[in-house]
């Protein structure tokens, strides 16, 4: 009787780590991966004319003076590029900055490409800077247009 009472009692320890082990599990199951993708890239355009950025096969268009974000980009390295208006009178165009390049993305990352442009003596130049809520370091190359 004795030896019964002692089974029993293992049976129950048992059980009850087998039901807090299975608990546990299940917690960290369903809060450690998001279903939602929250990454995004934003191109603003404070340039004189519009812009188009070719950005996965698509032709994005921004005003000038106007903000276009691309919500919900999952993981993975990207390729852009963009092509701008010149005003009228232009006798030549240039380019500086991240007006082409690759994107890096991770989970949760934020990229901001801000464009700017200059008319002096005939020459448009258009600018454009790239940020992101990663660090810095490897996370957007800069191809060379």
């Amino acid at each position: 009787m004795f030896r019964i009472f002692k089974i029993s009692n293992e049976y129950n320890m048992i059980k009850h780590l087998f039901i807090i082990c299975s608990s546990l599990f299940l917690i960290f199951i369903s809060t450690g991966c998001s279903s939602s993708v929250d990454n995004s890239i934003k191109f603003k355009n404070f340039a004189s004319g519009d812009i188009y950025i070719n950005f996965r096969g698509e032709l994005i268009s921004v005003a000038s003076g106007k903000t276009v974000e691309i919500k919900d980009v999952t993981k993975g390295t990207y390729n852009y590029s963009t092509t701008y208006e010149v005003p009228a009178n232009t006798q030549s165009s240039s380019v500086q900055g991240d007006v082409s390049g690759n994107i890096i993305i991770k989970a949760g990352t934020k990229i901001l490409i801000v464009y700017s442009s200059t008319f002096v003596d005939g020459t448009y130049t258009i600018y454009a800077t790239i940020s992101s809520s990663d660090d810095q370091t490897n996370t957007t190359g800069v191809v060379t247009p």
